[in-house]
């Protein structure tokens, strides 16, 4: 189910936007969102700005299923530090970690309703740093781990790409406007409708006419099918954006 998201480009990207949107308070850390069901050890999701080789090995060598990170997560729900001795055990994951500067950090951890284990590492620069984060942030830290894995949620309940009159074809989404794709965008991240006017430099009005265009051109109900739609048909990406 989780491995969705590495088929779907359009889809990794937009969660990976999110969450980054949502890090710019803090300086965009950097920092690893993993998901793994815990029905099926194999499903998994990463989500991070950690360095593209370090991410290669670790999924490819599923370094994931004995990482004491991962598996001191998967055991409780508090966030918690961890630092390189934590890793020290395990000389593969170990070296491979010190070699990218990756050995302090901090992991919020959430457990779903549907047996998945979400997890938020943000690396830190030092052991004081660490635990300055967990006592000062942990509240909004954990807020941001909840806020963002619904954001997961709701881009795997996108429903088929079908409306009242049957798939849209390439000219119906060749009749969408640039500035209707902005509207889209932003409003598949969750923006409001004057958050929106205040991005795009427009009124609230105008951003309601464009969703009203929308909501009629694909054929559905709402802003929301709209939104889940314009997932599922590859139609929402940053690239966009003008």
């Amino acid at each position: 189910m989780l491995s969705v998201f590495s088929e779907n480009t359009v889809m990794s990207a937009a969660l990976r936007d999110y969450i980054e949107r949502r890090l710019q308070p803090w300086g965009l850390m950097t920092y690893a969102y993993f998901v793994l069901s815990k029905h099926n050890l194999c499903d998994v999701l990463m989500i991070s700005n950690y360095p593209a080789a370090w991410q290669e090995q670790y999924l490819t060598n599923n370094y994931y299923q004995r990482d004491p990170v991962i598996l001191s997560g998967l055991k409780r729900s508090s966030p918690f530090c961890w630092d390189e001795n934590i890793t020290f055990r395990l000389s593969e994951i170990f070296r491979l970690s010190k070699s990218y500067n990756i050995v302090n950090g901090v992991t919020f951890v959430l457990h779903d309703h549907l047996n998945h284990v979400a997890m938020l590492s943000l690396v830190t620069d030092n052991v004081v740093s660490q635990y300055e984060q967990l006592k000062t942030h942990s509240a909004s830290l954990q807020m941001l781990l909840i806020d963002v894995h619904e954001q997961t949620h709701r881009l795997l309940d996108t429903p088929p790409a079908f409306t009242s009159t049957g798939p849209l074809s390439e000219r119906d989404k060749a009749a969408f406007t640039p500035r209707e794709h902005e509207v889209l965008y932003w409003a598949s991240m969750g923006k409001t409708y004057d958050g929106i006017a205040i991005i795009l430099g427009i009124t609230e009005r105008t951003v309601k006419f464009h969703m009203a265009n929308l909501v009629r051109k694909m054929g559905v109900s709402n802003a929301r099918q709209a939104i889940r739609l314009g997932v599922e048909l590859n139609m929402i990406t940053p690239a966009l954006l003008q």
